[in-house]
Formats: C-alpha cells, sequence, structure tokens
C-alpha cells in the first residue's frame, strides 16, 4: 500500500479525471475507501483488525462508466482487482460456478502481479546469465582429454576457448547474430495426461495434478530449433525463474489479497429477484446468501494457501432497472453501506469524452490513422455532432451510454479506414458536414436496429 502513501483523496480524484468524465461523487466516495486503506495500514494497535472496508454499491445504466472506475482505482493502488459478474454464480448445489471462485482467481492473479515484478527486478542479471547460456549453445566446451592438468595443450586449448567465446559475446552485445539458428533444450509445454483428465472437484478448487504432485510427473523438455533472439527470451525467463523466490512471492501475494485486494461484481443487480418464492429467483437469493459470508469476512482455501476476506475491499455494479438495492436481503445491503447513484451521460458529457481524457476516443482513432502515414484530425463542430447522433441514438434505442460512441465512431470512419492502405489519402479532416452526410440515413431511419448501432 506504500504506492498510495503520498496520495490524498483530491489527488486521487485527479487521477480518475484523466481517464472519467463527470461522476464526482463516485470518484469522491472510491477515493475516500482507497485512502482509508492506507489509512488502516499505520494503525499500530489492536483496533487495527477490528477496522473492515466501507463496500460499495456503483447505482447507474451502462456505459456511464462503473467498471472504468473500479479498474483505474485498483491500478492506482497496485492492488490485485478482479471483476466477475454476479450472473454468472450459482447457489451451491447448483451447476456453476461456486462465489469462492472469484477470490481464487483473485489470489491467482496476486501471485502473478507479483512474480512479474520480481522478475523485472532481476531481469538485468537474467539476460547476462541468458547469454551465457547461449554462449555455451554457440560455443560448446569440447569433452575433456585424458592429458596432464597442466600440461600445455590443456593451456593453449583453454585460451583458444576464452578468445572465441569473448568474440562471440561481443557478437551478442552488438545484435549482429540474432536471426542465427541454434538448437536449444526447452520444456514442454504440452499438458501431461493426468492434468487433461483431473477430477472436476480439484479444477474448481484451483488445483490441478501437477500442483499436487508436484515432482512425481518429471517435467518433460524437448530440443527445438530456434533463432539466437528467441533463445535469448527463453533462457532469459528461465534464469529469471531461478533468480525468484516463488514461496516468498506466494506469501508476499497472499498478503496484498488480504490487506490491498479489490473485487468488482458488476450485474448484482441480476441476482436480486422479484418477491416470488417460485423458479429462479429462489437460487438468485441462495446466490446472495452464498456471498455473504465471503463479504462479511471468510476463509477460503486457495492452491496457494487460506485467504482471509475480512479486509478485501468490494465494489459492486448494476443498473437496477427492475429491482432496487432495497430488494437485497438485509444482510447482504448492510454489507454495502455506500451506495452511490452514477449520471446518465449527456451530449455535453460525449463531448468531453471523446477529446478530454488520456485514452479518449478520438485521440486513439488519431494514433491508429497515424501508422498509414496518414494525419486525422477533428473540427470542433465535428465532435459536437458525433456527440449529438450518439446521443440521439441512445435515446431511440437501447441506452449503452458511451459505448455507443464506438460504434458511432466506427459507422462514420468505416469507408476511410477501409481505403487508407491504398496510399491515396493524405489527411483527413472530420467536419460537421461530413458526420451528417455520412450518418444521416441512421439519424433519420426510425428502424434504428437494422444498423450496428
Amino acid at each position: 500500500m506504500n504506492e498510495i502513501k503520498d496520495l490524498t483523496p483530491k489527488q486521487i480524484v485527479a487521477e480518475l479525471d484523466k481517464f472519467i468524465i463527470g461522476q464526482d461523487d463516485a470518484k469522491k466516495s472510491v477515493a475516500i475507501a482507497l485512502r482509508n486503506r492506507w489509512r488502516r495500514q499505520q494503525v499500530t494497535d489492536d483496533i487495527k483488525d477490528e477496522i473492515i472496508p466501507n463496500n460499495i454499491i456503483l447505482i447507474g445504466p451502462t456505459g456511464v462508466g462503473k467498471t472504468e472506475l473500479a479498474r483505474r482505482l485498483a491500478h492506482l493502488a497496485h492492488a490485485p482487482f478482479i471483476k466477475v459478474e454476479a450472473s454468472k454464480f450459482t447457489e451451491v448445489g447448483y451447476v456453476g460456478r461456486d462465489v469462492e471462485s472469484m477470490i481464487r482467481d483473485l489470489t491467482d492473479i496476486s501471485v502473478n502481479m507479483l512474480k512479474k515484478e520480481k522478475t523485472e527486478e532481476v531481469q538485468e542479471e537474467a539476460e547476462r546469465m541468458a547469454n551465457e547460456r547461449l554462449l555455451d549453445f554457440l560455443i560448446p566446451f569440447p569433452e575433456t582429454e585424458k592429458v596432464e592438468v597442466n600440461s600445455e595443450a590443456v593451456t593453449q586449448r583453454e585460451e583458444r576457448m576464452k578468445k572465441t567465446r569473448e568474440h562471440f559475446r561481443k557478437l551478442l552485445e552488438r545484435g549482429e547474430i540474432e536471426d542465427r539458428i541454434i538448437e536449444l533444450d526447452v520444456p514442454d509445454n504440452t499438458a501431461p495426461f493426468m492434468q487433461v483428465f483431473s477430477p472436476m472437484g480439484l479444477e474448481e478448487m484451483g488445483f490441478n495434478v501437477q500442483d499436487i504432485f508436484g515432482g512425481m510427473i518429471p517435467k518433460k523438455r524437448k530440443m527445438r530449433k530456434t533463432t539466437v533472439s528467441e533463445a535469448r527470451k527463453i533462457l532469459t525467463e528461465e534464469e529469471a525463474q531461478k533468480l525468484i523466490d516463488m514461496e516468498k512471492i506466494i506469501q508476499e501475494a497472499l498478503k496484498r489479497v488480504m490487506e490491498a485486494g479489490m473485487v468488482f461484481i458488476d450485474e448484482i443487480d441480476k441476482i436480486v429477484g422479484s418477491n416470488s418464492d417460485m423458479g429462479p429467483d429462489v437460487s438468485r437469493e441462495g446466490v446472495q446468501r452464498d456471498l455473504l459470508p465471503v463479504i462479511e469476512g471468510s476463509t477460503v482455501v486457495t492452491k496457494y494457501g487460506v485467504v482471509n476476506t475480512k479486509h478485501i475491499l468490494f465494489l459492486a455494479a448494476g443498473a437496477f432497472h427492475v429491482a432496487k438495492p432495497s430488494d437485497m436481503i438485509p444482510e447482504l445491503q448492510g454489507r454495502f453501506p455506500i451506495r452511490v447513484e452514477l449520471d446518465s451521460l449527456t451530449e455535453k458529457d460525449f463531448v468531453r469524452i471523446l477529446v478530454e481524457p488520456d485514452n479518449a476516443l478520438i485521440k486513439q482513432y488519431v494514433a491508429m490513422v497515424k501508422s498509414e502515414g496518414v494525419n486525422l484530425s477533428f473540427q470542433k463542430g465535428g465532435i459536437n455532432e458525433i456527440a449529438r447522433i450518439a446521443s440521439v441514438v441512445n435515446s431511440r434505442m437501447e441506452n449503452i451510454g458511451a459505448r455507443r460512441l464506438h460504434t458511432v465512431m466506427s459507422k462514420l470512419l468505416e469507408d476511410i479506414l477501409f481505403e487508407l492502405p491504398d496510399g491515396k489519402t493524405e489527411s483527413v479532416n472530420v467536419t460537421k458536414k461530413m458526420v451528417t452526410k455520412t450518418l444521416a440515413e441512421i439519424v433519420e431511419d426510425e428502424d434504428l436496429s437494422r444498423y450496428i448501432l
């Protein structure tokens, strides 16, 4: 959690503003929640364990930024993060995924995150060791002859070997033999028979036969012809694995999950049924009851160890068009004390979304078109017209929020992107007239279902 120690809630909101337009109340709530996690780490007495995160429900239609908000928050905190859809879970006893699987998946993510971080730390040393192994493949040591250790023949041979290796080392450093083909002994990643046919129960628990029996199933290797460049990547990865301590990584990853993990449960309204006592609503309520102990704080067995979920931050989201948050079982409602309603996006919001964020859609298209050697520019009138049409289509069809901009832009630039590789275009200027002309048929046609939009 040291990564966020210098970020105040205002600074967290400022970082979120770079990618998400509007939704100030939601940003404020998640910023406080993130800062509170750091504050808890500074508490030294026994009350530290009693400080639990204030889980949040984000309420709003699709495409207003709920998922992006959670994802960017986790990125800021360098925290293990997973997005799950509540509708994918089933009550215990039914066929399907159980709710604890999201904690096992989150633990996998945490281990992989730390493994990547530690690998980057030893990358330089791993590359040096990989180059030494490459030299062994390029200049193999000759078989030892039956001569005296201090004989002149041995000394001369060693000198020749040193000079040759030094020559090839310089060639490697200068990248002059990257395309040379060598034969390399590499791991055979083909799944073993027992792993392919592992019991379903073990697979769901996050285990496989290879993990359980370890060294009892020997790892296969095979000879493969590859270039020096590709061989270096393979050998660097192998050497990095030798330099990192996986036991230490796993322990640190488990701690990171329990102290900083974030779970984003999308479509939580889909498991909130009506008051009917018949049909699938019973199963929906069952999923809620299965979620309750995980969110309250329970222990989940993973293949890396036991994870206590008490201090994991849970963010839930849903449109709640039919059901209401108050339709959730009371116990689960109590575990999400903070509720934030996200605003529907307006035409003005669409204009800002197109140009302001660091990953704005217009910036993405400009970069892609530039790869073809063509300059793409947008006049203010053109941008306003794109936003207006997106807003109109949303009002006449299903409102999918900012995602509508993707489909509008795709339709607008479809012919241009198709013709670009012919090299006949040097620049494209998107004006209001061009947008209106290209998309006029879509706006005028009441049967919008005929279009991708």
